[in-house]
């Protein structure tokens, strides 16, 4: 099965319009798209594997570190009730690990909580937030994100 999340990590065919807003020595943050939802951030492994137990003990060092400071940043610049994480790594070309952050507005209603969510992941491209302003808002987040 073609991997999508490989294409994209290749430089072949990106995802996300916009830059990698963080790259660590294992995992890739980046901006969801198509999405209707800022800030829905997804961090890739850089190297294939479908499952969590193929995960290195450092791999999963790594992405604990960026989980606790992505979330950070979901919650400074989105002012979300919560934010969630999401690994399911199913999707037909996507079984490549991966982990949807996303930040859960205070105002989201009810029939999209939850996996419900996906929703609004995936839309139509006029129902979507423009390439421009993912490009614009990757870069905005790229600056304020922090990795000591």
């Amino acid at each position: 099965m073609e991997c999508f999340s490989c294409r994209s990590i290749s430089g072949e065919q990106r995802i996300s319009p916009g830059p990698t807003i963080f790259e660590g020595r294992f995992w890739l943050l980046e901006h969801a798209y198509p999405t209707c939802l800022k800030g829905w951030l997804v961090l890739v492994l850089k190297r294939h594997a479908e499952a969590l137990h193929d995960l290195t003990a450092a791999e999963f060092r790594e992405l604990a570190e960026l989980q606790a400071r992505t979330t950070q940043l979901l919650f400074r610049e989105f002012g979300c009730e919560k934010e969630y994480s999401i690994c399911l790594a199913e999707a037909e070309h996507f079984h490549h690990i991966h982990f949807h952050l996303v930040p859960k507005p205070k105002d989201l209603p009810m029939k999209l909580k939850g996996a419900k969510i996906f929703a609004l992941l995936n839309v139509d491209k006029a129902g979507a937030i423009s390439k421009d302003e993912i490009k614009a808002l990757c870069e905005d987040l790229r600056q304020k994100f922090t990795w000591n």
